[in-house]
Formats: C-alpha cells, sequence, structure tokens
C-alpha cells in the first residue's frame, strides 16, 4: 500500500503524537505551557533586523492545550488523549474528538509535533 493510501486508510485518532524533539517549551504556575519558538531563516533574520521582529516567539496555549501537551510522549493515541482529557474537563472538553482533531491539525501544521509509525 502507499503511504498516502495508507494515511487515508488510517484512522486519525489512533495516530500517536509526539513533541518535535528539540521544541523548548514551559509551565507557569497556573499550570500554561508556553513554546519558545526560534524564527529562523533569512526572511525572520531580515525581518528581525528591519521591523525588530522577535528572534523567539513565545506561544501561550490554552488551559486544555497546556494539559494534553505533556502527554505528547509518543506512547498515547489521540483516543488515549482524549480518555484523559475527558475524565479531567468532563462536559467542558465536548465536542471532545472534534477539539482534538483540529488541536493536532493545528500542531502538526506549525511542525510542533510529529507522528510516531506504529
Amino acid at each position: 500500500m502507499k503511504k498516502k493510501e495508507k494515511a487515508l486508510s488510517e484512522n486519525y485518532l489512533e495516530r500517536i503524537p509526539k513533541r518535535l524533539e528539540g521544541l523548548k517549551w514551559s509551565t507557569d504556575e497556573q499550570c500554561i505551557v508556553t513554546l519558545e519558538i526560534e524564527n529562523k531563516g533569512i526572511v525572520n533574520r531580515m525581518a528581525q533586523k528591519l521591523l525588530k521582529k522577535p528572534r523567539i516567539s513565545y506561544i501561550h496555549l490554552d488551559a486544555m492545550g497546556s494539559f494534553i501537551w505533556p502527554m505528547l510522549d509518543g506512547e498515547k493515541s489521540i483516543l488515549d488523549i482524549g480518555s484523559i482529557v475527558e475524565a479531567h474537563f468532563g462536559d467542558e472538553a465536548k465536542p471532545l474528538y472534534e477539539r482534538l482533531a483540529k488541536y493536532f491539525q493545528i500542531l502538526d501544521s506549525y511542525h510542533f509535533i510529529e507522528w510516531v509509525e506504529k
């Protein structure tokens, strides 16, 4: 089976996310996670010099995203994480799997996570 066909046949919720190696992050007193993203590349360097853009961007996750982030160890599937989130947040997490799917799509689009092959 081709890679593209495999991706289409796979259940998205069974995928296993892992934090990108080397990505710096920290938590504050309220357990809110902040990602430290270095703005690299020629375009970013020019923006830093000309437009006084920062070399490091700080991205603050919301409460649910901050709860999930430490669990992205490459061992738990999105389904596993969803069960833990539901137990912790209850109805506040609904619609749970739609929110999780969107959250992981965003993390993936910014290259903050990678996917573990089964």
